[in-house]
């Protein structure tokens, strides 16, 4: 091996970024944002595609009582819960009213308001592959063969009414998320 050749090896080694460390860091960066929740800037950022809609009522809501509604469209059903505790995502005083879209991100299974369990703040098992849902952490999978968490939607509360404003995450089935604009 020439001098020429060390020299450029070991120069390449020192400057580039290995993808060992690329994964490492990636994997860091996603345990910290599903840790402490996505910051204000970014549910901004999630939002500002998206079409503003009511979808409930602080006053209606039932601690630990699932209800559906429909957002960005009328095609995609969603649930809307006030947790026992606060919920990554979650709005309102006790920062634990959240929503979820219904379709599991696996294959497609449906999961309704009888699927939520209380208190565990779960959603599921999915029909199809038994797939479930944290609902207290950005509706991350807790078990089955789901890779994905299930879309969250973004959710604002002024005065009583609870306005949907955005979606973390892909619809099942959806190459892009509609906006409902």
């Amino acid at each position: 091996m020439t001098q020429a050749t060390k020299a450029k090896g070991a120069g390449h080694a020192c400057s580039s970024f290995s993808r060992r460390n690329f994964l490492i860091l990636g994997g860091a960066s996603i345990t910290v944002l599903a840790t402490y929740g996505v910051g204000a800037e970014a549910q901004e950022l999630v939002s500002s595609s998206y079409v503003r809609k009511v979808v409930g009522r602080v006053s209606d809501l039932e601690q630990g009582v699932a209800a559906t509604f429909y957002y960005p469209n009328d095609d995609i059903e969603n649930i809307l819960v006030m947790l026992d505790e606060e919920a990554g995502g979650g709005a309102g005083e006790g920062r634990n009213i959240v929503a979820f879209n219904t379709i599991c991100p696996h294959q497609g299974g449906y999961m309704g308001v009888a699927d939520f369990k209380r208190p565990q703040s779960v959603l599921g098992p999915c029909p199809l592959h038994l797939s479930t849902f944290d609902l207290t952490k950005h509706g991350m999978i807790v078990s089955g063969h789901a890779v994905e968490s299930l879309p969250q939607i973004v959710l604002e509360i002024d005065g009583d009414e609870i306005v949907a404003t955005g979606v973390m995450g892909l619809f099942y089935g959806y190459s892009q998320n509609p906006t409902g604009a």
